[in-house]
């Protein structure tokens, strides 16, 4: 099952993010760097990337019951980012030739939510759950979008794919907002209504060693940020949307909590779009 995500985001819904995380970040957000070399990829030709971002489309299954929610989250990933996360980095990841390959993550976790002001709603992540994330040689597998959110995604061709990190969710905050002029009046579409921080500790296995190369040690925290399209705080939902992974954790640089992470869905995030490959 392939999953393709076509977003549009109106500027005034760009401007307004940025206005956002620029009144609530007292400072410059820098975004650590990191190497990939996709020589550890079977298949791939040989290349270093130097990047501070990951961006990709998500598709989550997420359950509601009371004020309480599971999800179960896949995400798959499109290129890499530099510069703070505004300049697209040339790879094989997400290409379209032969030595082309992959990259997924399975996300399994929990939280609450509740009422806001304005027809808003607050969701927060409790600590639990598990990220794993894998390469795709060739970009092959398949996935079988689970009945409920307590349920992992299913996956088949996925004998050649090689498991590069893991880790557990730890915290998170987000905010559906269906007044957002993307999400509803004359301009708006249902695809934009929200955004959010989360973060995960992140440990590469020995194989994910081969692929991350620096820092050594390489970083301790993964933080995820992206959107919400609208959906109903009843039963089971499949939301869908952009979201970008930075990393954190034992090396420099200065990174936005959660709360400014779910303004940069609404904002950097949205930039981004534009310029994404299509899967």
């Amino acid at each position: 099952m392939r999953f393709t995500m076509k977003k549009k985001v109106l500027a005034c819904s760009i401007a307004g993010g940025l206005a956002m995380l620029a009144s609530s970040a007292g400072a410059q957000t820098t975004f650590p760097d990191f190497t990939v070399s996709e020589v550890a990829v079977p298949g791939a030709n040989a290349g270093i990337v130097n990047a501070d971002k990951v961006t990709g489309n998500y598709v989550e299954v997420i359950t509601f019951s009371g004020n309480n929610f599971n999800v179960s989250l896949l995400w798959q990933a499109g290129q890499f980012v530099a510069n703070d996360g505004t300049t697209p980095v040339a790879s094989q990841l997400g290409g379209v030739t032969s030595n082309q390959y992959g990259m997924y993550a399975l996300y399994q976790g929990n939280g609450s939510f509740s009422a806001g002001a304005n027809g808003t709603t607050n969701f927060r992540f409790s600590p639990g759950g598990n990220l794993s994330v894998f390469l795709d040689p060739g970009s092959n597998t398949t996935f079988t979008q689970p009945g409920n959110g307590s349920t992992a995604w299913g996956t088949a061709n996925a004998g050649e794919d090689i498991r590069i990190a893991n880790g557990v969710p730890t915290s998170g905050q987000g905010t559906l907002d269906p007044n957002l002029p993307t999400c509803s009046g004359s301009g708006g579409t249902g695809i934009n209504c929200g955004s959010f921080g989360a973060s995960s500790s992140w440990g590469l296995t020995s194989a994910g060693t081969s692929y991350f190369t620096a820092p050594n040690p390489f970083y301790s925290v993964s933080f995820q940020s992206g959107q919400l399209n609208n959906f109903s705080l009843s039963g089971t939902q499949v939301i869908n949307g952009s979201l970008d992974v930075i990393f954190n954790g034992g090396g420099g640089g200065q990174v936005p909590e959660p709360a400014t992470l779910a303004l940069l869905g609404l904002g950097v995030l949205g930039l981004s779009l534009s310029r994404r490959r299509k899967a």
